[in-house]
């Protein structure tokens, strides 16, 4: 059994993953505490060791440290170590010789979550020189990919709904907080409901419009990402899509063999409050490549991927599918994958005329290093899937094993607390 730990956990996934993960190591002999920031945060907490922060901004500074200080805390559990409020409490950790744990998605998806030291993607501590990777990699075992926990899209935004709409809607116990997103929840939900309802009706659309922009010449197919997913901000120069897509285009224009077609495929999830389609067609045409920029909404995403001459997006985890699925990938933003003998690293216009596929031997090896290390195996909205990610997360952080290789994370073997 490892010495007793003070743990300190700040904002965490929209449902009760950090709760059930605090149970754990409260088990185990340690102590977990939890600031919570608004009401959302609250909504889903169940447990003792939490307390209210409602001050302003800059009073947070002088409270997290204070807090710090007061409870002794060893280490800073939290999701999305660019946050605001994260990025305070993790300069006040790592003042105090406190240890920071992040936690999101799963690099490899549906049914895996991130658990790094330190931060994710442009923060993480995964190696960067292909050599190191295989040498870390070396006796890992081969990453079992048949899925477990099923992702629940339809729980996931019933939990966000609540959590967002509490914090917009009942204020006044937290009044100053500030929220990380753009836009204002309640808007991005209606439209996000309004968009699937409409893009039900035409299934087959994406198929065709692929297989059309197919049968002309080579395809590239850019992955969008949503405007509120924090990493598009955090994790590169890009403001918003816009920016990213506008700048696609016009190097897709100036650089491209005539017969190829650009695709952007808009996230599943995304609220649609911008007509992407319209938008896509407009920066086609200022760029002279109309009818060669191409929009589809749906289909299946790994049979694209096969289909594509090479995959584009900012830092999605689409592209780490598309490397692990052989395909040419070029990260426009900061990405764990985006590394050399992986992901294009070369000038953008370079990458459309002879876009080379990843060295298959270092993608394995890549893949396999992740799962060991940087996952563990579970769901954030599948109610076991979440059970057995929070047995994970607390398996890691009560043996110090966060970052550390184990094997049957890839063999699919639960990680398991006495």
């Amino acid at each position: 059994m490892s010495a007793a730990r003070r743990f300190l956990l700040l904002q965490g996934p929209t449902n009760r993953l950090f709760p059930r993960v605090a149970e754990r190591l409260r088990a185990q002999g340690h102590e977990a505490w939890r600031i919570h920031l608004c009401t959302g945060d609250r909504l889903f907490w169940r447990g003792p060791g939490a307390v209210a922060f409602r001050g302003r901004p800059g009073d947070w500074p002088a409270f997290v440290a204070g807090f710090l200080d007061g409870h002794g805390i060893d280490e800073v559990v939290l999701l999305g170590e660019q946050r605001e409020y994260h990025r305070v409490a993790i300069a006040a950790a790592r003042a105090r010789g406190a240890g920071v744990s992040a936690t999101d998605f799963g690099y490899l998806r549906p049914d895996w979550v991130t658990l790094e030291r330190d931060g994710l993607n442009g923060a993480s501590r995964f190696p960067r020189e292909a050599e190191a990777i295989r040498e870390a990699a070396r006796g890992l075992p081969a990453v079992d990919r048949g899925v477990r926990f099923p992702h629940r899209p339809l729980r996931q935004a019933v939990t966000d709904m609540a959590f967002h709409l509490s914090t917009t809607l009942a204020p006044w116990p937290f009044p100053h907080y500030r929220r990380h997103t753009r836009r204002n929840p309640v808007a991005n939900y209606l439209g996000t409901g309004w968009r699937l309802a409409v893009s039900a009706l035409t299934p087959g659309r994406a198929r065709r419009v692929f297989a059309g922009a197919a049968a002309r010449g080579p395809v590239f197919l850019f992955a969008m990402q949503m405007e509120d997913d924090f990493a598009l901000r955090a994790y590169s120069r890009f403001p918003d899509m816009d920016s990213a897509m506008r700048e696609t285009v016009a190097s897709f224009a100036r650089a491209a063999p005539a017969a190829a077609s650009l695709v952007f495929k808009v996230h599943p999830l995304d609220p649609g409050l911008k007509d992407w389609e319209a938008r896509v067609r407009t920066m086609a045409f200022e760029a002279g490549a109309g009818g060669r920029v191409l929009y589809v909404d749906g289909g299946d995403l790994d049979a694209q991927i096969r289909a594509s001459a090479g995959v584009l997006t900012v830092n999605s985890t689409v592209g780490l599918r598309a490397i692990e699925l052989g395909r040419p990938a070029v990260a426009l933003g900061e990405a764990i994958y985006r590394r050399p003998g992986l992901a294009f690293g070369g000038p953008l216009d370079d990458f459309w005329r002879d876009p080379p596929p990843p060295d298959a031997a270092l993608a394995d090896a890549a893949i396999r290093l992740i799962a060991c290390a940087l996952q563990v195996r579970g769901s954030m909205y599948d109610p076991a899937g979440v059970e057995a990610a929070a047995e994970g997360i607390a398996y890691r952080l009560h043996h110090g094993l966060v970052n550390a290789p184990l094997a049957q994370v890839a063999r699919g073997e639960p990680l398991r607390l006495p």
